[in-house]
């Protein structure tokens, strides 16, 4: 396996695993974790910009605009997060995989409507059977499934901003944990004030495993950056569904959630139009690669 290869398998399987991470912490609120992982992660990215004497990228934060799209981002990011956490710690890890699961194909109808790409046929096919998943999905439970749909959009969105965005995976993720961390601050000094900081009660093994949130949240991504210097968008694509995949073995084998024939038949529509997604653009690959 080539370096490229390897960072991005590492980086998916670090993903996939991250409900383990969080389940240790689970005394701590949703909102109180994001809070820490923000403050955390800034501090071991600036330990590594400080390492590697990289600081010319700060010259262009003089760029309204750029500091203006990474703040949407850095919201979008905390949401993401919330959202994601809450689930894994709420017996709901099924339902955050199956964001993850949807994720790619949120991407495709956003770079159709923002980006104006164009499907072929067969892509609109898989689309199509992936929203009649989501559909199913939500007769059967009576709902939306929001949190699927909230994790999909939001790293959706995050993920456009940041392939136009101007700044590479280390600088951006710095630059959106510094946007957030006053807010973080700020929050963390009033649930102190309020008595509601569960970080300063706790014994100080459990708080160095709250702090390693930090490298936990930037080592995945910049593995991720590494890769995706060195192998292609269509093998990232394909690695991608490593994440979801160890989620969703995680909830069912190990903590036992629910997944009825119901959730068999939605996550079944959705797995089949990944298959016939990603069998349709290996073929166009190889395709191209003949003429």
């Amino acid at each position: 396996m080539n370096s490229g290869l390897l960072s991005a398998t590492l980086a998916y399987l670090l993903w996939g695993l991250f409900p383990l991470y969080f389940k240790t912490i689970q005394f701590m609120p949703a909102g109180e974790i994001v809070l820490h992982r923000i403050v955390w992660a800034l501090a071991f990215l600036l330990g590594i910009l400080a390492l590697r004497k990289q600081w010319a990228w700060l010259g262009q934060l003089k760029n309204r605009r750029l500091l203006g799209g990474f703040a949407l981002s850095a919201v979008l990011l905390s949401i993401n997060w919330l959202v994601y956490i809450w689930a894994a710690n709420s017996g709901r890890v099924v339902d955050a995989s199956l964001g993850y699961f949807i994720n790619p194909l949120i991407n495709v109808l956003l770079g159709v409507l923002i980006l104006h790409e164009r499907l072929r046929p067969v892509q609109w096919l898989s689309i199509g059977i992936a929203a009649t998943g989501v559909a199913w999905l939500t007769v059967a439970a009576g709902q939306l499934p929001w949190v699927a749909l909230t994790v999909a959009t939001t790293f959706g969105i995050y993920g456009l901003l940041r392939k136009t965005a101007s700044l590479g995976a280390l600088e951006g993720l710095t630059l959106e944990t510094a946007i957030l961390f006053p807010v973080a601050v700020l929050g963390l000094l009033f649930l102190s004030a309020s008595g509601g900081n569960h970080f300063n009660h706790a014994p100080l093994g459990i708080q160095i495993n709250v702090m390693l949130a930090g490298p936990i949240t930037a080592i995945p991504l910049l593995l991720f950056a590494a890769a995706a210097r060195k192998i292609s968008m269509t093998q990232l694509g394909l690695l991608q569904y490593l994440a979801p995949t160890v989620q969703l073995i995680l909830a069912i084998w190990l903590w036992h959630e629910p997944f009825g024939p119901d959730r068999m038949v939605g996550f079944g529509l959705i797995w089949i139009a990944l298959i016939i997604f990603s069998g349709e653009s290996l073929w166009q690959r190889q395709v191209r690669a003949v003429a």
